[in-house]
């Protein structure tokens, strides 16, 4: 869907495959509804002889998992309602065809000591991925010392052992549907300044399996 007018531009699209679920589609459509929502009351808020910037809404939801046990959408793009940069949209959707809900993460891994133990493998590879950034960029020895505390401070910051921080997660599937790694996704600003954009990190399925309810584990890989 779109919306054009002389003060916002709104385009919004869905997967068609969604609508086999009514109970997913109706998901997607509120988050859809709740950013356009957010758009138009900064609209209505500029008013007449408000900065004569364009806002702008654009929001794609795309099917990435489509199994008879899984079916998983990524939400993802941003809204403009003034300033340096737009707000980034980010969130996804796990649905559970055979039991018409979402599987939210506390679901999948129940709330416990294990947490740490998953944050801490996720924070390693966010830390590495940061190291490895910051020897691309060639800095010198006072720029790198200062960005790495600075990110790494955020990667800490945003990586603690709170499920609540691991909301957004979509699983990797081989090609008979079993999952074979969780791929926890993180919007900027949690884990990373804006320029670093979103961010990713894959945790396979073996290092997962303890953790993992067991109503849910018959889904992994072994």
């Amino acid at each position: 869907m779109s919306d054009v007018t002389s003060d916002y531009v709104i385009g919004i699209t869905y997967p068609p495959s969604a609508s086999r679920y009514p109970g997913l589609a109706a998901r997607l459509k509120a988050y859809a509804d709740a950013a356009r929502d957010d758009l138009m009351q900064a609209v209505r808020a500029k008013g007449e002889g408000g900065p004569p910037s364009l806002y702008d809404l654009s929001l794609s939801f795309t099917e990435v998992v489509d199994t008879p046990e899984l079916f998983a959408v990524a939400a993802e793009g941003s809204s403009y309602t003034g300033g340096a940069h737009s707000a980034p949209l980010l969130a996804r959707f796990v649905w559970l065809p055979k039991e018409n809900r979402l599987l939210e993460v506390t679901d999948l891994i129940p709330e416990g000591d294990g947490w740490r133990d998953i944050a801490g493998m996720v924070r390693e590879q966010l830390h590495t991925s940061l190291s490895q950034r910051i020897d691309a960029d060639k800095l010198d020895p006072g720029e790198r010392d200062a960005m790495s505390r600075e990110a790494g401070r955020m990667i800490d910051d945003g990586t603690g052992p709170e499920p609540e921080n691991y909301r957004d997660f979509e699983p990797v599937v081989d090609r008979s549907g079993r999952i074979v790694a969780i791929r926890f996704v993180f919007p900027p600003y949690q884990v990373g300044p804006y320029s670093d954009g979103a961010q990713s990190v894959e945790i396979p399925a073996a290092a997962l399996r303890p953790y993992v309810a067991e109503a849910y584990r018959e889904l992994f890989a072994p």
